[in-house]
Parts: C-alpha cells; structure tokens; sequence
C-alpha cells in the first residue's frame, strides 16, 4: 500500500495555489493524498504568519498532528517557517523547516528524509528569496487559483509580507497561459488570478498587468475569471475597460483600503489617499453598475482616534461596498509600526470591528437585494447543504437552488427570487427547452 500525505494549508489563496501543486508532486510520486484529518504518512503545513493569530494556528495544528500520529513526518513551509524557522523547528514533532524560497523543493526534501529525527532547517535571508514557485490549484472542481506573481515592494509599516515572501516577481505571459490552458484541461470553468501583489505583475519581465489581462482573455476554454486584489493604486482605468468590455472577467473587485482617514493610511505607508480610493471606485461603478466591490479595512491601528474610526466609517459607508473584510490590527514583529505611539486597546479595536462588520452585513444585504428579480449566470458547486447547492453569480452573489447533480460545474440562467438574512439568495433555474 503506497504512503499517505495530507496537507494543512493557513492563510491566503496563493497559499492554497502553491499546496495543491505541491500535492500533485506527491500524487504523481505515488502518494495517496488523504484528507487533514486522516492518518497520515507525511504531513504538510503550509504556514501563514499575517497575524499572530496565524501563528498560534500553526503551531496548534502541529502540535495535534504530532499527538495525534506521532510517527508521521511533519513539514512546516510558508510564511511563518520564513520568517521563524527555529521557533517553529523547536517544536516537538516537526522533522523539516523550509523557506518560502524552497517551498517548491518541499516534495524532494521530504522524500529524503527515511525517518524522524532531527530537524532539518532551510532558512535565508529576505534578499535572499528570488525562486519563483509557479503554482496552480486543482483541488476544486469548479475554480483555481493561479499564481501569477509573488513578493511585494510596498513595505507598509504594519506588515511582514516583504520579509517573507521578498520582492515583487513574476513568470512571463506565456508561461501564465499555458497553466491557464492546463486548468482548462482539466475542466475547471473559472480562474482566480492570484499574488501578494497582483496588479504589480510585470516587474521582472517588462509586461504589465493589462498585458496580462488582454492574453488570458484570449485563453479558450475558460468561462470565467476574477482577479484575488488589487492594490487602488494599481487599479488603473485601462485596467477597469479591460474587464468591463470583456464577456469573461468577471464585475467582481478584492481592494484593501486598510482605513478610511489620510492620516492612519500615511502611518500605514501605504500608496493612496482617501480621495484616490474613492475615484478608483466610482470609475469602476461608472463601468459596470453591477459590480462587487469587497474592501479590506483594518482597525485598531496605532493612532487611530475614536474620531479617525468614525471618519473611516463614513467614508466606507459613502462609497456603498459589497462587503468588507476587516481585521483588527496585529502587532508583528520586525515592522515600523511596532515603534509608533498611542496604541489602541484591543478592546477598543474589537469593538470596531464589530461596527464595521454590522456595516459590511448592511450594506451586503443592500448589494443582493438590488438584483432580486432579474436572471444572472451561476456557476455551481458539488457540495450539498440540507438538500440545496450554491453557486455564485458573475458579480459573487451567492445563490440557492435544490440539489441537482447535473448542474456541478455548469454555469446556467437563474431567477433571482428571495433573500435570507445570511445574505444567501434564493434561485429558480430557469429550463433550457
């Protein structure tokens, strides 16, 4: 019987990306990939360390792989292994460390280890992280993930992404291509391109990411696609034409603002104001009406007065987002932010947090009930949940019909005919004669 490996993936969707082929090495090695909570030979982490949340996660999970099967080899890569390889290598049961710089050697490296012992540790410095890992994920039936860039140059004063991921970098066009035509093959509908920093695509190859946009446009086979994020500094009006006058990419946006006052976005250091946040959005309304515009917004973050909340909120609310994901500021080590001044209590930030997330159901609730009443294209899933299946609309409306399995992984008309308080809309599909 051939060895077991599962996989325990923290953190963003390139993580995700970069799990499943890192699976597909072992798969094509022979090894039977089996789900995280089964028993396993070989156990994979894949880490992220954006909060020190994500930290903890990771060193539970360990932890509990080890009690659990503790003669099976565990492998800890990612984020988190990036920026504290020894600290994570410190912790009873993990047999390798691997850098996000050899993330792409995982399956090799394991394979030569014959037994548990002592931990092997592949550090570097950040300077240091040039590989580039090409990635896609195949684990879902109806979408992937497909990495297109990795790193970033922005440093913003809170976040360890530039020391664990390193600078911005890229695989050419036609290489991004031929994995999409690979996704393809293997019958999957929608593409979602993915990155640290998606729209800085190009810069170590002298392309640009509309470049990128026009070529996969041109990809047959594919039905859709969506962009993970994009910074608004990034989200240029080429940008915007390219996916309004296209009939495969989709009116769905991912861009984080982080907050809505200049002076917490100047001491984030990040590239834009309140007022260019706001243009961004209203050229992509002008464009397509109809679009989901998710917003990514952080409280709680050095600084950040009562009054600099309540202006943030008003901006957020003016500009009518679909949704908001909100995070409560997380102190990391090694960035400037750990030096500023009059921090804010958790308690406070938490309860921001929940203001804003009575926002985000709102104004979600809002976005939903406008398209009631009409007829919009769903993707569905297999999954199946007291007798209904879900898919999702080209402008990420989730939708609900009774449980067909004729419709996994078909895009088909439905009727939009109610909404549930959880936002989920009730659909009718509508017969093709």
């Amino acid at each position: 019987m051939g060895k077991k490996v599962n996989f325990h993936t923290l953190g963003c969707k390139l993580n995700f990306s970069e799990s499943s082929t890192i699976a597909r090495q072992f798969e094509q090695g022979g090894f039977e990939r089996v789900s995280p909570t089964d028993a396993a030979d070989i156990c994979i982490i894949n880490s992220c360390s954006v909060t020190e949340h994500a930290d903890k996660k990771c060193r539970n999970i360990i932890r509990k792989l080890h009690r659990r099967n503790p003669d099976a080899i565990i492998a800890v890569t990612g984020c988190y292994a990036q920026l504290k390889p020894y600290e994570i290598a410190e912790i009873e049961g993990v047999d390798i460390v691997l850098s996000n710089n050899n993330k792409g050697e995982t399956y090799q490296r394991v394979l030569e280890l014959t037994k548990k012992g002592k931990t092997q540790v592949y550090s570097c410095e950040t300077d240091q992280i040039t590989t580039f890992f090409s990635a896609f994920s195949s684990g879902d039936r109806t979408r992937a993930f497909l990495k297109v860039q990795d790193g970033c140059d922005y440093c913003c004063s809170y976040c360890t992404i530039h020391n664990a991921r390193g600078s911005s970098r890229n695989i050419p066009i036609a290489e991004v291509v031929s994995q999409a035509e690979a996704i393809v093959a293997g019958g999957q509908k929608e593409i979602v391109i993915t990155g640290v920093n998606t729209g800085d695509f190009g810069r170590t190859t002298g392309e640009s990411f509309a470049d990128l946009l026009r070529a996969l446009d041109k990809v047959e086979g594919v039905e859709r696609y969506r962009i993970s994020s994009i910074e608004p500094n990034l989200l240029t009006d080429e940008i915007i034409d390219i996916c309004a006058r296209s009939s495969k990419f989709q009116h769905h946006f991912h861009i984080p603002i982080q907050c809505g006052s200049n002076k917490i976005l100047a001491l984030m250091r990040r590239r834009y104001t309140v007022e260019k946040f706001a243009d961004r959005i209203a050229a992509v309304k002008r464009a397509m009406p109809d679009a989901f515009i998710g917003i990514d917004v952080i409280t709680g973050f050095p600084g950040e007065t009562d009054a600099d909340f309540a202006s943030s909120r008003d901006f957020l609310e003016s500009i009518e987002p679909a949704f908001l994901h909100i995070f409560p500021f997380s102190e990391r080590a090694n960035t400037p932010a750990v030096e500023l001044p009059n921090k804010v209590q958790s308690s406070v930030s938490t309860a921001r947090v929940k203001e804003l997330e009575e926002l985000s159901n709102r104004l979600h609730y809002q976005f939903c009930s406008k398209a009631l009443g009409s007829v919009a294209s769903v993707l569905f899933e297999s999954t199946e949940r007291g007798g209904f299946m879900t898919g999702f609309t080209g402008n990420y409306i989730k939708i609900k019909v009774p449980y067909n399995r004729k419709y996994i992984n078909q895009i088909v008309d439905v009727k939009l005919l109610s909404i549930e308080s959880n936002c989920d809309v009730i659909g009718q599909i509508i017969e093709v004669e």
